[in-house]
């Protein structure tokens, strides 16, 4: 019987398989730090290198499980003023930027990064929102723009009428986001002609269990976390031309 040999791997497959062995166990490790709770081994990880891998694409927690599953539905929608040629301005109709990042996943084995920020995004306002005293939410229902100084106007203002100021931060924390992301979606959809953006973050609850069987069962109201008209923002490294590429497509798409 002939003997059988054994042809020793090339370099280039040894390597592979390291990388892939490494890669592995580095996305195992993450994982385990990123799920379970936090502890002083997330020390481990420098930076904010965590958090960079793996949100989006690995983000994970139990809010998908019992006793407090996710329980509603978060909408992003936006509108501009838009200056016209003819040196008269309009305001556009409301667009749901989050319903158009949405279309980017469905039949899509490989869907963008930029498929789920509105949701996240609302989310993220919505919850810092709600945090808010009912004074506070009326002045983030009213108009700031004017001048370079207009959100720190609205935060002094909502200071003066609650006693948590770390609520306020956070708030305007997410203001800041919610401005810069609905400057790049106007722009995306009506140009560099937009002066000003509204946005406007919606929270609907699904049919509660107990009535899934229910033929007459409706989903309670939409919540709603009202704000006025904003100034635009661009944060660092965001580029509206790389934005738009990825958002204007669907966008004209879902409106055929």
């Amino acid at each position: 019987m002939a003997a059988t040999v054994h042809r020793r791997r090339g370099p280039l497959v040894r390597g592979a398989l390291a990388a892939g062995v490494l890669f592995t166990a580095w996305h195992i490790f993450a994982s385990f730090l990123w799920i379970g709770p936090v502890t002083p081994l997330r020390e481990l990880v420098p930076g904010n290198l965590l958090t960079s891998y793996m949100i989006p694409w690995y983000g994970q927690s139990w809010s998908v499980f019992a006793p407090e599953p996710i329980n509603g539905d978060y909408r992003f929608k936006v509108r501009a003023l838009v200056a016209n040629e003819d040196g008269s301005t309009r305001e556009t109709e409301w667009i749901s930027a989050s319903d158009v990042e949405m279309s980017m996943s469905r039949h899509n084995l490989f869907p963008p990064r930029a498929s789920g920020l509105g949701t996240h995004q609302a989310s993220l306002l919505k919850g810092a929102y709600d945090r808010l005293s009912p004074e506070q939410r009326t002045t983030a229902s009213l108009n700031y723009f004017e001048g370079d100084a207009w959100l720190g106007r609205m935060q002094n203002a909502m200071n003066e009428q609650g006693d948590d100021q770390s609520l306020v931060v956070a708030y305007i924390v997410q203001e800041r986001y919610s401005d810069a992301y609905s400057t790049q979606v106007a722009r995306a959809v009506w140009g560099d002609s937009v002066i000003r953006v509204q946005f406007q973050v919606l929270r609907q609850n699904i049919i509660p269990f107990v009535d899934r069987n229910n033929p007459d069962a409706v989903r309670p109201p939409e919540q709603i976390a009202d704000t006025g008209w904003r100034g635009l923002i661009t944060l660092p490294q965001q580029s509206d031309a790389d934005f738009a590429d990825v958002f204007r497509p669907a966008f004209e798409r879902l409106e055929k």
